[in-house]
């Protein structure tokens, strides 16, 4: 069958090693397909990017204004990881690409190490694990408890924060929460009215939120005296979040009784020895480099899932879970061509539209339009006779971003 652009000459980019489960879903296809094992630096990346119709990277390469500039061909970005804050996302939905993600892969993952890291701080297991290996024996009760019993607070209660409260309640911890916006309560696990009241009231804290303004630094010094006295806290969310010296001075005053932090506010861009943060060497820290998704099970999943909603939007225009795009999916129509188009969101663009499309003749079969304060994103299926000219038409309008047409 043909179509509107062979589907060899559709290029892919993936950065990063992204996991084999995406060059498969993508090779099979029969989309052409680069792989890069490593992040590019902007300039390297603008280079690039002048040739390729789809990106895929993890969390190093950060996909700036400049570079999304020079992508003229550029249709989708999927971020294979669940945080999207190394795209510029607002660059991005201007020049009518959107971004994916994978939000749900990798929750069991880092929801099982949040549990482990719990017990693994309540036993101080690192440092008995280092003094061992260093050929010191410390065998002692003191400061070791089980977390049965215990309180756990979680601050962001999305997939991963709601998966965390149902693994511990099984273990029979008490389970609060705080999110800025209702949550329907998992099992038996409480919501807080305040940030304040769980801070209180945890004996662990652990924090699942994304990388925002308002949640910059959300756990400081303030907040950090709020916690109860010899309590834990947790951080495999973003590592803008925490005050990582105010955290150091917690633990060396023995406020906190020990902490696990997985995120950093800069973190290397590639394996390498000399990372630096002001909790090394202090009692009872885990500290680990940003590995709480990575499991194979995770990075295999997310893989498919990130590959396959870029396969889905380059097939069919779906920008279902986009995070930076209005949200459309519309199943093909029959013997019809589909036009997608990305305009600015200013009154009388589908006056304009649909004047081409009456003045070619054409029979509309399915016509979807979705707006955020910025574009329109409109899917329209029509007759196969006079859609390219209808597609040249649009295409030709002041308002456009970016038009395809799907055969």
């Amino acid at each position: 069958m043909a179509t509107s652009f062979p589907k060899d000459q559709i290029k892919f980019l993936l950065l990063e090693n992204v996991h084999q489960s995406a060059h498969d879903l993508i090779r099979s296809e029969g989309f052409a397909l680069e792989a890069v094992p490593r992040s590019l630096k902007e300039d390297e990346l603008a280079q690039k990017l002048r040739d390729v119709h789809v990106l895929g990277i993890r969390s190093k390469t950060q996909v700036t204004a400049r570079a999304l500039a020079e992508a003229r061909r550029l249709l989708s970005v999927g971020c294979f990881c669940i945080g999207t804050n190394q795209v510029d996302l607002a660059a991005a939905n201007g020049r009518g690409v959107p971004v994916f993600n994978a939000p749900f892969s990798n929750t069991r993952s880092v929801a099982e190490l949040i549990i482990c890291e719990v017990i693994a701080l309540a036993r101080q297991l690192g440092d008995r694990s280092r003094e061992v290996h260093e050929g010191r024996w410390r065998k002692a009760a003191a400061g070791s408890f089980e977390v049965r019993g215990k309180t756990l607070g979680v601050i962001g209660y999305g997939h991963i924060g709601s998966q965390v409260g149902v693994l511990a309640e099984a273990l029979g911890m008490r389970v609060i929460f705080y999110d800025h916006t209702s949550k329907l309560p998992m099992g038996n696990n409480r919501a807080c009215a305040s940030l304040a009241e769980l801070l209180a009231a945890a004996d662990f804290v652990t924090l699942h939120v994304p990388a925002t303004p308002q949640t910059e630094k959300m756990i400081g010094a303030s907040e950090l005296a709020l916690m109860r006295a010899g309590s834990y806290l947790l951080n495999a969310s973003r590592g803008s979040v925490v005050d990582l010296p105010a955290l150091a001075e917690a633990l060396r005053s023995g406020h906190l009784s020990g902490a696990s932090v997985d995120v950093y506010p800069d973190e290397p861009e590639s394996n390498s020895d000399g990372f630096a943060t002001p909790l090394r060497g202090l009692p009872n820290v885990l500290l680990t480099p940003h590995v709480a998704g990575s499991t194979i099970e995770a990075q295999e999943a997310i893989g498919r899932e990130v590959a396959t909603s870029l396969i889905k939007f380059v097939n069919a225009g779906a920008t279902t879970g986009a995070v930076n795009f209005p949200q459309v999916e519309v199943p093909q129509a029959r013997g019809a061509h589909r036009i997608l188009n990305a305009h600015r969101n200013v009154p009388g663009v589908l006056r304009d539209i649909n004047r081409i499309v009456s003045e070619k003749g054409a029979n509309i079969q399915a016509q979807v339009l979705a707006t955020d304060p910025n574009i329109g994103y409109l899917v329209m299926d029509l007759d196969q006779d006079v859609s390219s000219d209808v597609k040249k038409g649009i295409a030709a309008l002041p308002t456009s971003i970016k038009t395809r047409i799907l055969y």
